[in-house]
């Protein structure tokens, strides 16, 4: 159950990190040519490609198809994005989009990536690797193990997502102005006299 377990929790990572790309294909593709690896002819495609085969082989991973396929070709898809990172990072180019889950920065901020997305990247290539590796399971444990998987990655996004929108630890921009509120509201009521 725990190869079936680390299936699902590989798959839906690549099902997450697909479907936004194929909603926004004009970042998909301003994000793949960020990395400057790829002619511009080759960038279309691979924009084009890259969200429906992270789909593919993330819904294939989760719902157990051939297990050693699928995990095969996730574990070269987080290979290159790995090797795509750390080729980036070594020219010192840290400004861009990484474009693993959607995208990391909206409208005018400027994504940036780091050795973690390049360790992250590494770390899902050896779990496919596993996955590939796993030995043969019944259905009932891979059923089990793929909802474990699916129910844990969930749960982990929805968590960095809330973390993302909420001000967990900070004041509130209230108490910030509350002292010159009181200041302004001191000034005006002496200014009347």
């Amino acid at each position: 159950m725990l190869w079936a377990a680390l299936a699902g929790a590989v798959g839906t990572v690549l099902v997450i990190a697909g479907v936004p790309k194929t909603v926004d294909r004009a970042r998909t593709e301003r994000s793949v040519r960020g990395y400057r690896l790829l002619p511009d002819p080759l960038v279309v495609v691979v924009a084009a490609v890259l969200p429906w085969a992270e789909i593919v082989v993330g819904a294939a991973l989760v719902s157990g198809l051939v297990p050693r396929v699928t995990g095969s070709a996730a574990a070269a898809l987080f290979v290159v994005f790995f090797l795509a990172l750390t080729v980036n990072l070594l020219r010192g180019r840290r400004d861009l989009d990484c474009g693993c889950f959607a995208f990391a920065a909206g409208g005018a901020e400027i994504a940036h990536i780091g050795w973690w997305h390049a360790i992250r990247a590494a770390g899902l290539a050896v779990a496919a690797v596993l996955v590939a590796a796993a030995p043969a399971i019944t259905v009932v444990e891979r059923a089990a193990g793929a909802g474990i998987g699916v129910f844990g990655v969930a749960v982990a996004a929805v968590g960095l997502y809330a973390r993302s929108v909420m001000a967990f630890g900070r004041r509130p921009v209230d108490d910030y102005l509350t002292p010159a509120a009181v200041q302004l509201r001191a000034v005006s009521s002496l200014s009347r006299y």
